[in-house]
């Protein structure tokens, strides 16, 4: 056969999600889409804020010749000053366009950072539950990633992450708010992994992936990370804060003080060509310079978050309220979480197996859905429960 062996075996372990997204599809076709409630998919259905079209229009209208050109490959200086300042907002530094570089969404960052950090063998922790695709970023550039389990209520283990270390080790990526679970590492934590981090006797980088950042809840409030750690990197997007998950436009920010920060800057700004971005759509780009700090109405997820905790609570499931993003991480009521979420198949209910996420025993699910999907779903949980009491 004449597709790589790694790609088949890629395919089988990201399968999950898009199994399930052709499942709700057979089931949409069989019952009526109106019929099926749908979590499977993060995929933000608010739309962006009203200050976006505005956003557009106004550089549509200001357009001038070789608007839509080239430009460096790290970005318009402009556009990495204004993201620059909102960064050092946030994070209580002072930084500039030098620690800024655009890129094509997180994910496009991501493998940016991975192409300039990693040669054949280097490990990179990793912490379940986990946004699946990490894996694959991290062997994409010849790396080995080692998977660190996290505490009951999806916090860090500082002890295992520790005890993971080895010679080989050159970076940690971290998710908070977490895909899938929602959980928000505390400042206690990050200063805690920042400790055993410094006392590494090689510089590990910690990657910290951002892009529900501003999507919180019950006042909660992500911490700087480069407060806890020189050696940090941000990489985040647009997608998710302002719903333009299509548009592909991300960053990565580097701490001002980053052992190596110009050779650093120069591998990245590299990566970003070479691996065929060569930069960041120039259009988005322009928008959201127009469009820091502001965010989409976050009080519609809170409002889905509280309505969905309270169906899973009265139907019976274990679970730790999500603080961020906008995921609940249920514990699956029978030891094969593929064959519970069949279950809730069964129900006309679509979640995704905690094992696609590297947690076995839980499930997923999405609640960037109208609210009365999630109140439809009500029974079905229940019944879905019941039917996996009969199993055990």
């Amino acid at each position: 056969m004449a597709i790589s062996q790694k790609m088949l075996a890629f395919a089988e372990r990201s399968s999950w999600i898009r199994k399930m997204f052709e499942e709700g599809a057979r089931l949409k076709a069989q019952y009526g889409a109106d019929q099926i409630c749908d979590f499977s998919l993060g995929n933000p259905d608010l739309p962006p804020p009203a200050q976006y079209q505005e956003a557009v229009r106004k550089i549509i209208d200001a357009e001038t010749p070789g608007a839509h050109a080239y430009m460096a490959n790290n970005g318009y200086p402009f556009v990495r000053e204004a993201v620059a300042k909102q960064i050092g907002t946030e994070q209580g530094l002072v930084m500039g366009q030098g620690d800024i570089i655009m890129t094509v969404g997180a994910a496009g960052g991501i493998n940016v950072v991975m192409k300039s950090l990693l040669d054949p063998g280097d490990e990179v922790i990793i912490l379940a539950p986990f946004f699946v695709e990490y894996t694959f970023y991290v062997d994409n550039h010849g790396g080995v990633t080692k998977i660190v389990n996290t505490a009951d209520d999806f916090s860090l283990d500082l002890a295992a992450i520790e005890a993971a270390i080895t010679p080989k080790t050159k970076a940690i990526i971290i998710n908070s708010p977490n895909n899938p679970t929602g959980q928000i590492y505390s400042a206690a934590e990050l200063a805690g992994l920042g400790t055993i981090l410094t006392k590494a006797a090689q510089t590990i980088y910690l990657i910290s992936d951002e892009p529900y950042r501003k999507i919180v809840y019950d006042g909660h409030t992500v911490p700087s990370i480069f407060g806890a750690y020189r050696n940090s990197l941000i990489v985040s997007s647009y997608s998710k804060d302002l719903s333009l998950p299509g548009e592909r436009i991300g960053y990565i920010a580097v701490h001002p003080e980053i052992e190596g920060k110009a050779q650093l800057l120069g591998a990245m700004t590299l990566a970003n060509r070479i691996l065929g971005f060569v930069n960041a759509p120039a259009l988005m780009q322009r928008v959201v310079a127009e469009l820091q700090g502001v965010t989409v109405d976050c009080t519609v997820y809170g409002r889905r978050r509280e309505l969905f905790c309270k169906v899973l609570r009265e139907a019976g499931y274990e679970f730790v309220p999500p603080k961020g993003a906008f995921y609940m991480f249920p514990k699956s009521p029978i030891a094969d979480d593929a064959r519970f979420v069949g279950l809730l198949a069964e129900q006309k209910i679509l979640g995704v197996p905690g094992r696609g996420f590297g947690m076995p025993g839980y499930f997923r699910l999405a609640f960037c859905v109208e609210d009365a999907v999630i109140s439809r779903s009500a029974e079905g949980f229940k019944k879905a429960l019941a039917a996996a009491k009969k199993l055990a």
